[in-house]
């Protein structure tokens, strides 16, 4: 992989002076997706201020061995009083989501890469061995186990009694939820070069939604897989393969009837559900690891690390966050009046919605936060890579929120 990461950068150069800036992001963004542990630039150095927030851990616990230095998509599932988590060498645990007491565990035996996913009375994980599993969510107790066509980055998708499932190779498979067999599947072309995505498919109004790495949207019929329209959000450009790498495979988001879709190099777009009509495109953000949606706004985190709030209406820029430059950030989630993401160095970071700045920062551990941080009831739980499980209280408010302000304007 390593090898792989080398040629790519050198394939850049090869493009002339104008590659310097891609070059740049990708050493210090695309890179960790082959393995790479330098950057072209280094991270920002954390500077000392006074919180206006208080972040308070109230429980962190070891799950195993966590991602185990491994590229993959484990995040934790909560629910109304429990949240489970799995670690790369196939440990699943359920804790209280209370305290975090533990309530079961089990060893699977299985390379888990993706999940777990709840479902109705299921866990749902996906394997680097392209192994589906579901699980009793009351004791662990493996329900049923199929095989689709690659491995499974991509979280698996829950809606009814379907699972939806996105293998690597760009393969989505519809799954019946209490038996695992398998209703549909579509495949699509993956370019040669693309990146190694843990984005998702989204599910609404009976479509499955899904971006990939030609800068294309799919909505397809949840009911049996038939396209029923595509999308073109970016068009590839440039004179190099590097240049001209588009990725859409970020989770996208609905939100009424409109989808909210970002992607590297791809820019961020507003979608119709309906019938797939490009409303609006933010081209200037390249992005791979997601966005949040609030009312009114749409908060990102770009290919730098760089935060931005964006206005749902058009895309005008609001704020950007850039005290946090290359420090390997999640994609941002929301709570209360703020937004959290989280860093390669196992710090978490609050930003006020109102303006971006920085107002809480507490470090779960010295391992990095890959997984997005979960938020539930006003509750931060995040996992990180080397396995500890935490929940975090955000004390206070910050005052009138973005929305707020976008009313007024």
């Amino acid at each position: 992989m390593r090898r792989f990461l080398v040629l790519f950068l050198c394939g850049l150069l090869l493009t002339g002076c104008s590659a310097l800036g891609p070059l740049k992001e990708a050493a210090s963004g695309i890179g960790e997706y082959f393995g790479a542990s330098d950057n072209a630039d280094p991270p920002a150095e954390l500077k000392d201020f006074e919180p206006a927030v208080k972040m308070t851990v109230l429980w962190d616990v070891d799950i195993g061995k966590g991602y185990a230095e491994q590229y993959v998509n484990l995040v934790p599932a909560v629910t109304e009083d429990k949240i489970f988590a799995a670690d790369r060498k196939g440990e699943v645990q359920a804790r209280s989501r209370l305290n975090g007491d533990k309530l079961w565990s089990v060893d699977i035996e299985l390379a888990v890469s993706a999940g777990p996913v709840a479902g109705e009375g299921k866990l749902i994980l996906g394997t680097s061995n392209a192994e589906i599993v579901a699980l009793n969510d009351g004791d662990g107790s493996v329900l049923w186990k199929t095989n689709v066509s690659s491995e499974i980055l991509a979280l698996p998708r829950v809606e009814g009694d379907t699972v939806v499932i996105r293998s690597s190779d760009g393969r989505i498979t519809a799954l019946d939820e209490n038996t695992g067999g398998t209703r549909w599947y579509h495949d699509r072309t993956i370019p040669a070069l693309s990146i190694r995505s843990r984005g998702s498919p989204t599910i609404a109004d009976d479509f499955v939604l899904d971006g990939y790495g030609s800068g294309k949207l799919i909505a397809l019929n949840l009911t049996d897989g038939k396209p029923e329209w595509e999308a073109t959000i970016a068009l590839p450009h440039g004179r190099s393969e590097i240049e001209r790498l588009v990725d859409m495979d970020s989770d996208p988001i609905v939100k009424g009837d409109t989808i909210y879709v970002t992607g590297y190099q791809g820019g961020v777009a507003a979608v119709s559900l309906k019938d797939g009509d490009v409303l609006w495109r933010q081209a200037e953000l390249s992005s791979y690891t997601g966005m949040a949606a609030a009312r009114r706004s749409l908060f990102v985190t770009d290919a730098s690390s760089d935060v931005w709030q964006l206005d749902v209406r058009n895309g005008a820029d609001l704020w950007k966050q850039d005290e946090l430059h290359f420090r390997r950030l999640t994609a941002p989630a929301l709570v209360k009046d703020y937004v959290v993401v989280g860093d390669f160095e196992g710090y978490l970071h609050l930003l006020s919605q109102e303006d971006g700045s920085l107002v809480g920062r507490v470090r779960v551990d010295k391992s990095p936060i890959a997984a997005t941080p979960v938020v539930f009831d006003d509750v931060i739980y995040v996992y990180t890579s080397g396995g500890t499980l935490a929940a975090i209280a955000v004390e206070g408010a910050s005052g009138r929120s973005p929305d707020d302000r976008l009313r007024l304007e």
